[in-house]
């Protein structure tokens, strides 16, 4: 990142939702510290799904691109739309609600999640990220039919 790079815990954060929305997975992680504090709100016998490899714990700016890699693997492209709802903001943290819409590649069926975001941002780059969601859509838009 540049020197010039923001600091301010509101325009980090808007500026890693601008990123999100534009999804380069590269770009995007610029925005994350080196080493950080990444974790959804999952049962942990959930992680490592095969359907859904995206959801696990990280740690890394490296893992931070490998995620937005999978998720948009994951799904299909024209049918991806989130809603920010409201971002607050107390100091270092934010947190940013919403609603997510997508479509499983595998099984071409459509879900709504409706999301928070936890961020924490030290000096201009997110230290934090922690998603709790609504693991249950995801999950049965990405299920196999009963057979």
């Amino acid at each position: 990142m540049s020197s010039a790079a923001p600091t301010n815990t509101r325009t980090v954060v808007e500026e890693l939702l601008r990123r999100i929305g534009e999804g380069d997975p590269e770009r995007i992680a610029e925005l994350y510290a080196e080493q950080g504090d990444w974790k959804l709100d999952w049962p942990e016998a959930e992680h490592g799904r095969a359907a859904t490899p995206w959801i696990r714990h990280r740690s890394t700016r490296a893992d931070a691109a490998a995620h937005y890699r999978e998720l948009a693997e994951h799904h299909v492209p024209e049918h991806v739309a989130t809603e920010v709802e409201r971002i607050l903001i107390d100091g270092n943290d934010a947190v940013v609600l919403g609603e997510i819409r997508q479509t499983a590649r595998p099984t071409r069926r459509a879900y709504r999640a409706r999301f928070a975001l936890h961020l924490t941002v030290e000096d201009g780059l997110v230290t934090r990220h922690h998603v709790y969601e609504d693991s249950l859509a995801v999950a049965r838009a990405f299920e196999a039919e009963d057979r």
